[in-house]
């Protein structure tokens, strides 16, 4: 309820002014017959009336112009002095306007806005007959407290604009890491789309075309490449079934609980990539992360398929693992035709390496060999 009270109030701010001056406005007209008595004949009932009035509009803009408001109302009542009329009711409207100014402005004009004020206070006193020092120190007291209340009003509203900027600043900061996170996520998702789809289809069409020559002259051949067609779809079935279900919502269906390639997979991948391929491993083998198993069999799963897609007719491949003390080397090398082979212009195979073995501390170089091929080397750091 206070919150929407202070909405309305921020969007109608004259409509709130003007509701804050009526107790204001109702007393100078209550009091309108007791100032304009005998005492007071020389001023009138009109004058009293026109001399208010000119005080008090003044204050319908005090929120958006406090210095201009402040100084209309200080020099009305300095003339009002100097006519030696005394103060009455509206005169209080330079109170008012001192407390906008020290609200609304900074602490040099509220300073200076109080101490006119003051001098004010004191030259009203001066026509007074009896004056002492406590109704001197009286009326300073509080003065004193309306500037004091003012400054508080600035300080506390600078305060919460501050928070509200710092809360619009986190809101804008979470939105952006939300977006970044967003963008992350979708560039692994095509990474791994990638991967899945380009090498799987890639094996799919290089086996479609052996069965499509041998048909005729060696159907057994046939056979066999239609049943390595038929083993290559269905894993590329299962991998996408795996991935779809990470990215269902609803939670709905039985759980997918098959494990992620890793190195255990990596001759059975070498066995159905679709070319001659001869796999090495030297040095003893480390148990290594499920994740860096995942992004060294990613790695050569995407070697292979460049192979396969620009190493040409005939193009054989020779995986190599090596176990080090300190790093595992895995290197991918091809005879195929190396720096002749067409560059694609979406590809984003080797991008995808590099990203999957930097997560890893790891490096990797990937460059046609002088002799001819292609090579892809990877260095990753291992537990000691």
């Amino acid at each position: 309820m206070f919150g929407k009270i202070r909405a309305w109030s921020q969007r109608h701010p004259m409509v709130v002014d003007a509701l804050w001056l009526m107790p204001l406005i109702g007393l100078c007209v209550m009091t309108a017959t007791s100032y304009t008595a005998p005492v007071l004949a020389p001023l009138g009932l009109a004058g009293y009336l026109a001399l208010s009035t000119a005080l008090l509009v003044p204050l319908f803009w005090r929120g958006s112009h406090p210095r201009v408001v402040f100084a209309i109302v200080s020099l009305i009542s300095f003339f009002q002095w100097l006519a030696a009329v005394d103060a009455f009711p509206a005169n209080a409207a330079v109170l008012v306007a001192l407390y906008s100014v020290a609200t609304r402005c900074p602490f040099r004009w509220a300073l200076a806005a109080g101490l006119v004020a003051e001098l004010g206070v004191f030259l009203a006193l001066v026509h007074w007959d009896s004056v002492t020092f406590s109704m001197f120190f009286g009326c300073t007291v509080f003065t004193l407290t309306i500037w004091l209340t003012g400054l508080y009003a600035n300080t506390r509203r600078r305060y919460l604009e501050g928070l509200e900027e710092r809360a619009a600043r986190a809101e804008r900061e979470r939105d952006q890491q939300a977006r970044m996170a967003a963008a992350a996520e979708r560039a692994r998702i095509a990474r791994e789309l990638h991967d899945v789809v380009a090498h799987n289809v890639s094996v799919i069409i290089v086996q479609a075309d052996g069965a499509g020559y041998a048909i005729d002259s060696d159907p057994e051949q046939a056979r066999r490449a239609v049943r390595a067609i038929s083993k290559t779809g269905r894993q590329a079935l299962a991998e996408m079934r795996r991935m779809v279900g990470v990215l269902r919502e609803d939670g709905s269906g039985a759980a997918d609980y098959t494990p992620q390639p890793g190195l255990a997979q990596l001759e059975e991948l070498v066995r159905g990539s679709g070319l001659p391929v001869d796999l090495r491993v030297t040095g003893v083998p480390q148990e290594l992360p499920e994740g860096e198993q995942l992004a060294i069999y990613r790695l050569v799963q995407e070697a292979l398929t460049n192979t396969l897609k620009h190493g040409g007719p005939g193009a054989r491949a020779l995986v190599e693992m090596e176990y080090g003390m300190h790093e595992l080397v895995v290197r991918v090398t091809d005879d195929g035709r190396g720096a002749a082979a067409p560059r694609s212009p979406d590809g984003h195979g080797l991008l995808g390496m590099r990203e999957r073995v930097s997560m890893y501390g790891g490096a990797v170089q990937a460059a046609p060999r002088p002799g001819g091929g292609f090579e892809v080397l990877a260095r990753l750091p291992v537990a000691a």
